[in-house]
This record gives structure tokens, C-alpha cells and sequence, in this order.
């Protein structure tokens, strides 16, 4: 198989977004070398904007070539290397890939969490939120997500729980409540080194502040 030396491999990448930490999971999964560059997406530096057609990170260089969007950036490095972060039955890996794309819409639901502005607003975006981990609990083999393997899906789902560690930490919120598969699957995911150490050690403390300047009904919250 051929592909660019490791070395040339430059992932583009911001502190805070999850969809950056899936393309890390892999990086370690599968101890590719890379190097990486974080940006400040509100201040995105010109050589980014000419080289991001959609202006969002992850972004993956390799050598001349760049490749965008977290999950094709995902799967392109899977296939590249030897071992595979999916199941290798195709239907056990098209429902992984479902519930990947469930992951991302799990993600949208919780920045409409975050983001919400009045207490109404707030206690509608936790019901669905709530819900979207009512789906999923019914859908966990466990240990792991497809059962005794860690796989790609497992990673995604990893940087969803990472917000909870600090939304944990502001108030219970009950997203998560009485859900056993899902309480066990976040245990188990949040010991996977590669989760651990997808982001940088300030991780927490910048999603506390980024969460407190929002003006949203959780910014008032924090630190209560």
C-alpha cells in the first residue's frame, strides 16, 4: 500500500473540537508520527482559510495534499495502516458507521445544550438530549460499543462523554440517568489512552471558559 511517509503527515486541529480529538483517537490508535498545529478559529490564519474549503478543522495534510472532514480524515488513516478500527464484517461495520453519524448529531445536541438561552430553551434541549442517549443505550453490546473490540466508533463516542466530564462538574443535569449500558461504556471508553490523551492538559479549563462566555442559561451556572 502506498502513501505519504508519516512524517509528512500535519494535523490542522483546535483545542476544543471533538471532531479534531476523532482524528487524534486514530493518530494514537494506530501510532501514526504526525505533527500538530492548533488554531484559533475565530482568528483563522490565511494560510487555513487558503487551503480549508469549509474553513473547519480537523485538516490533514499530507505532503501537498489535504484532506478534510474529521471522519474521512478518520478513514483514511485506518485504511492506510495495517488493523482495522472497524468491525470487518460489512454489516457490523455499516451499523458502527451509523451510529458514528448518530454521534455527530449527538453532538449538535449538545452545543444546542450549551447554547441554549432561557430555562425553557434549556430544559427542551436536555429532553433531547436525553433522548439521544436513550437511543443509544439500547444499542451497546459492551464492553465495547461492537463488543470485545475497541473500534472507531468507540473513540467518537468518547468525545461526547469528554463533555460531560465538565458538565458533570457544573450541576447533574439527569442526560445521563439510569442508563447502566451507557454509564458502563463511558467507563470503560474513558480509560482508552487514546481518549485520554487526545487532548491537551488545559482541555477542562478551556471548556469551562468557553462555556462561562457563551450568555446562555448554563453560563449562569458555572461557578454557582
Amino acid at each position: 500500500m502506498s502513501h505519504a511517509p508519516h512524517s509528512e503527515f500535519h494535523l490542522v486541529s483546535h483545542h476544543l473540537c471533538p471532531y479534531v480529538q476523532r482524528a487524534v483517537i486514530v493518530l494514537t490508535e494506530k501510532k501514526i508520527d504526525h505533527r500538530r498545529t492548533y488554531i484559533d478559529l475565530a482568528n483563522k490564519p490565511d494560510w487555513f482559510v487558503a487551503r480549508s474549503p469549509l474553513g473547519r478543522t480537523p485538516l490533514l495534510e499530507i505532503g501537498d495534499a489535504v484532506v478534510f472532514e474529521s471522519q474521512v480524515i478518520a478513514e483514511y488513516l485506518d485504511e492506510i495502516t495495517g488493523g482495522a478500527l472497524h468491525p470487518r464484517d460489512p454489516l457490523a461495520k455499516a451499523r458502527c458507521r451509523s451510529w458514528i453519524e448518530f454521534g455527530s448529531e449527538t453532538l449538535n445536541a449538545i452545543a444546542g445544550f450549551y447554547n441554549a438561552k432561557t430555562p425553557d430553551a434549556f430544559a427542551e434541549k436536555t429532553a433531547g438530549l436525553r433522548a439521544k442517549f436513550e437511543h443509544i443505550e439500547r444499542e451497546i453490546d459492551g464492553p465495547w460499543f461492537a463488543g470485545e473490540n475497541f473500534t472507531m466508533i468507540d473513540g467518537v463516542w468518547g468525545t461526547v462523554f469528554r463533555y460531560f466530564d465538565v458538565f458533570d462538574a457544573i450541576s447533574d443535569f439527569g442526560v445521563l440517568d439510569g442508563l447502566g449500558a451507557v454509564a458502563a461504556w463511558r467507563a470503560k471508553i474513558a480509560g482508552r489512552h487514546s481518549v485520554k490523551s487526545a487532548v491537551t492538559d488545559d482541555y477542562r479549563e478551556r471548556l469551562t471558559a468557553f462555556l462561562k462566555a457563551r450568555d446562555a442559561h448554563l453560563s449562569a451556572l458555572i461557578g454557582k
